[in-house]
This record gives C-alpha cells, structure tokens and sequence, in this order.
C-alpha cells in the first residue's frame, strides 16, 4: 500500500513535526507539504515533496497553504491519505480514502477566536472576522470529505466533538524513549516550545525572575509568517540575567539538554496533546506544566507538578522540584514507555490496516 501524509509546512520545528517524520517512517510513507525549511534538520532521509511555498505573511500563508492543498491532485499516485495540521485536509475532496491525524480543530477559528481577535487592531479586527467566517466554512465542508477522524489528545476528542459532532478515537503521539537519557540534573531548567503566544513564555520568564538562583534555557523558533514575530521580539526584550534565549538547535543538541537539565517547564494555553513533557520525563526529569489541557493527561502527581497559571504558583513549584529532582526520574521514566513509540506504532498500524476506514463515508 503507498501512503502519502499531507502536512502544511515545516517552518519552524516543533512536536507537530516530529510526529509526522515518526508516522511516515512507521508506513514508509513519502510527505507532501508546501515549505520544507527544517524538515531536513529532523530527519534528512526523510522523502518529502513540495507542492509550492507560501505566502510569509499572516494569514496569507495559511490562506495560500489552504488553497494549494485543495488545488493538488495526487489521487492516482497513493492508496491511502493522512491529513495533519490545519490546512492539509483541504485536499480531502479529491484524495480518499483518508485519514486525519487531527492536532486539533484550528483554534483561531474556534476555542481561541476571542483571544485572537482581542489581538487585532481596528483595522486588522474585521478583516480577522471576514476571514474566519469564510474559513470555518471551507473547514467543515472538507471535515465531510474525511473518512475517519483520530485525535492526538482526550482534550482534543473533546474539541472534534464540539465543533465537527463527530467522535473521533484517541491515539496519543509517540516519543521515542530509546534516544533519551539522564545524565544529570544540572543547573538549568529546560523550555521546549515554539515560541508563539499561545505557549504563554512570558509567564516562565516572570517566574525565573522571582527565582533568581535558578536558570532557565528556551528552546524553539517561530516559522516566517505565522502570528508569532511580534509575540518573539517581545519576549526577547528585557529578559532577566537567569533567562537565556536559545532559538533552534538540531535533536542531538535537544537530547543533551534534556539529559543534563535539572528539570522541564511547560506553560502552553489549553495545550492540545504536549510532547515535551513526555521527551522531558523519558529524560528522567520532573514536569511543571499548567493544570489545563493535555498536561492532565501526561503529568502526574508522581512525575512532576501540575499548577495554576500565575507567577506565584510556578515560583511555588520550581522551589519544591529544584530541592530534590531526582526523586521523580523512575516515575518518569516509567510515565513515559506509556507513550513510547512502539505502542504508538501498533496501534496506528490497527487503526489504518485493521479496520474499515470509509467508517465515516
């Protein structure tokens, strides 16, 4: 069976990526996507096509996404089709059967509209609007043309249901716990993310500056043409002494960072799934992440520490972690083989040869 995987664009490099290079070595499957910028920086073997790049500037790049997807025709060229991202299912009118792999409903259209439109300027505000209306069309004409939904999360399960009616199975992205390691707990507390605002990085910098005697290195980059250039020059302004802005490095810089940190911070708004959190504990260390979305369902009580979304109560958290790290390494590392991606491999391969996928037709 050939297997294409249509993704939007690999701009900057983030959980979301690294999934789909997991998934299509799984099937050996080729990707088709729009830009390929750091697709090599994961896995320079992978086989990818381009299909045109977009336009770097919000929201055309998504508009210009959305419509060479729904332009493209590979029809005659694959047996099966996965879909992943936000844009990639505009193609699912011509390209069945299929399968989206779904991070979530676009969120801009729907759980956060009102945060994104509170981000808009008079101008920009009903221009924002115009295109949503017009765009939550389009998506849910091409969500009929999907023959079965998978969901990366509960939380996200929870998102299909509400905005599509449709109840989607849950298979949880993989980690590869074989590439991970514990060194040390040194230092430094680690920050994995893209560097958008919705990953709320400005609450972890205000916390180190309340906790001055410990470090904190971010990790992650934003793509050309996403919301997110502004939010990034923001942040890196008055940064305090103790928090260091790292940008994007390769996997085995990451892997050595998370062997060596003292622990990891997460603090992204009703996150979708997080797979940081479980690199960070197949590395053997703690977790704060906030007490919302898919953090409730990787972190425990065992593993790290769930908290409220204030300054006050990560301050709180990263003085109890710090005072003993290593008392959470075997919950850890044990938290994590639940997601590993040998389990992840066996249930994606039931889930697309092992049952009928026109479920949905």
């Amino acid at each position: 069976m050939k297997i294409a995987i249509f993704h939007d664009y690999f701009g900057a490099i983030g959980g979301g990526e690294k999934v789909i290079i997991e998934i299509a070595k799984i099937l050996n499957a080729d990707i088709i996507t729009t830009d390929i910028d750091s697709v090599k920086k994961i896995d320079p073997n992978v086989r990818v096509f381009s299909i045109g790049k977009t336009i770097k500037f919000p929201p055309f790049k998504q508009i210009s996404a959305a419509i060479r997807f729904y332009s493209c025709d590979f029809s005659n060229k694959y047996d099966l089709f996965i879909f992943t991202g936000n844009w990639s299912h505009m193609a699912s009118h011509r390209h069945y059967p299929n399968i989206w792999y779904c991070y979530t409903p676009v969120r801009a259209f729907y759980d956060l509209y009102s945060v994104f439109l509170s981000r808009q300027n008079v101008i920009t505000r009903q221009l924002f609007r115009l295109w949503v209306h017009f765009h939550r069309i389009v998506d849910k004409r091409s969500i009929q043309k999907i023959n079965r939904i998978i969901a990366i999360s509960k939380n996200v399960q929870n998102r299909i249901l509400k905005y599509y009616n449709i109840h989607a199975e849950v298979i949880y992205p993989p980690v590869d716990t074989t590439l991970y390691k514990c060194i040390e707990y040194g230092n430094f507390w680690l920050s994995v993310n893209r560097l958008y605002p919705e990953k709320r990085i400005e609450l972890q910098i205000e916390a180190f500056r309340h906790v001055p005697e410990e470090h904190l290195l971010i990790v992650g980059g934003y793509s050309k043409g996403d919301h997110a250039g502004a939010y990034a020059e923001k942040i890196k302004n008055d940064l305090p002494s103790n928090v260091t802005l790292y940008g994007e490095i390769d996997g085995d810089e990451i892997l050595d960072l998370y062997a060596r940190c003292k622990a990891h911070i997460c603090t992204a708004l009703n996150e979708d799934y997080g797979l940081t959190p479980i690199e960070a504990m197949a590395s053997g260390k703690a977790v704060v992440a906030l007490d919302e979305g898919g953090y409730r369902e990787t972190v425990t009580n065992e593993t790290g520490m769930l908290v409220m979304a204030s300054v006050d109560s990560l301050v709180s958290a990263i003085k109890q972690v710090s005072q003993n790290p290593e008392q959470y390494r075997n919950a850890c590392l044990e938290r994590a083989k639940d997601f590993d991606l040998e389990k992840f491999s066996e249930k994606l391969r039931a889930a697309i040869f092992e049952r009928d996928i026109s479920i949905y037709d």
